[in-house]
Parts: structure tokens; C-alpha cells; sequence
């Protein structure tokens, strides 16, 4: 059996009530929030305040104590994704919000090639992808997934229940419009 197939089984029995389930997967999936985050702070070039682990903490917290059916790894790493980038965007607001109207915490979106490789504003990639997904959710997700969650296409093709093809298309499209948006807040 695969690892993916093994966390999947591992969640199912969790959600059904099996702790030794939780007990197998909890450290595996730790393991891999960590790597994701890892990632994402990789790409802000240093000039982030809060750290990979804090950040790893709390989203793992905040999704153990969800009420939520998991249908399988896919969907647990959507709401990892949705959490990370709901805590790194809190934590902005609350930086910049200390400093006065300070600057928010810069990323670089180098992977999903959003910024040219300059770094942007995480507040202002919020604001982008809330635009955006106000255009065509499925094309937000899809770069939501892929950035806060790093999902990869056949991941997110399997959770939007769409092809791998669709996704490449969708998300190549999604990057250009947040691009244009990015750089003059017009799409």
C-alpha cells in the first residue's frame, strides 16, 4: 500500500472514531505540514517574522480540532492549505497593524511564477486571489492549493474532480490574471 493510500485509510479510521488511526497518522502528516511550510517560507527570502513551526503548530491544531469528514489526503491537505494561508494572512494583518500601518510580510511566488520573482505583499496576494475567486473560484483554488497547500496538479485534479490537463490550463490562466492584478488591481 502507498503512503497516500495509508494516510488516506489512517484518516478514514480517525474519522471514525479509531484513535490508534490518529495515533499512526498524526506524526506523518505533522511531518509533511512542516515540508509544505517549509516551502512557502522558503520562497519569502528571509523576510518573513513568523516562523515555519509556529506557522505548522497551529494550523495542526486548528485542523485536529475540525469537525470535518476527510474523504482522503487530498482533502486534508485542501483545509491545510486554506488554514496555513488563513494564519499567515491573520498574522500580516496583525504585523502590520502593530507597526502602525507598517508593511505586511512580503513572498516571493517564484513556483506558481505570479511576481516575476519580486516579492509581493501576502495581503495584497489575498486580496488577488479573493478577486479572483469572485471571477472563477475553481481557478483560485487551484492556486491556492498549489501555493499554501503544495498540492500538486494530479492532487488538485483529484479533489476538484477535473482533469490534470484542466488544472495546468486553469492555473496557468489564474496566474496570469493575478499577475495583471498584482501589478496595476485591475484584471
Amino acid at each position: 500500500m502507498s503512503k497516500e493510500r495509508d494516510i488516506t485509510y489512517l484518516l478514514k479510521k480517525w474519522v471514525d472514531g479509531d484513535q490508534a488511526a490518529f495515533d499512526q497518522a498524526a506524526p506523518i502528516l505533522y511531518q509533511e505540514l512542516h515540508q509544505i511550510a517549509a516551502r512557502v517560507f522558503a520562497r519569502e527570502q528571509g523576510q518573513h517574522t513568523l516562523q515555519a513551526t509556529a506557522l505548522v503548530h497551529e494550523a495542526y491544531a486548528r485542523l485536529i480540532g475540525l469537525d470535518v469528514e476527510l474523504a482522503n489526503r487530498d482533502h486534508f491537505y485542501a483545509l491545510a492549505a486554506r488554514t496555513m494561508r488563513r494564519l499567515l494572512i491573520n498574522h500580516a494583518r496583525a504585523r502590520g497593524a502593530a507597526k502602525r500601518g507598517g508593511s505586511s510580510r512580503p513572498v516571493t511566488l517564484q513556483e506558481d511564477q505570479i511576481a516575476d520573482d519580486q516579492p509581493v505583499d501576502v495581503l495584497a496576494l489575498d486580496e488577488a486571489l479573493t478577486r479572483l475567486a469572485e471571477h472563477d473560484a475553481r481557478k483560485a483554488e487551484i492556486l491556492e492549493l498549489s501555493y499554501f497547500g503544495g498540492l500538486t496538479h494530479p492532487a488538485i485534479a483529484r479533489l476538484l474532480d477535473v482533469s490534470e490537463a484542466t488544472v495546468v490550463r486553469d492555473k496557468r490562466v489564474a496566474t496570469l490574471w493575478l499577475r495583471k492584478f498584482m501589478s496595476d488591481g485591475s484584471a
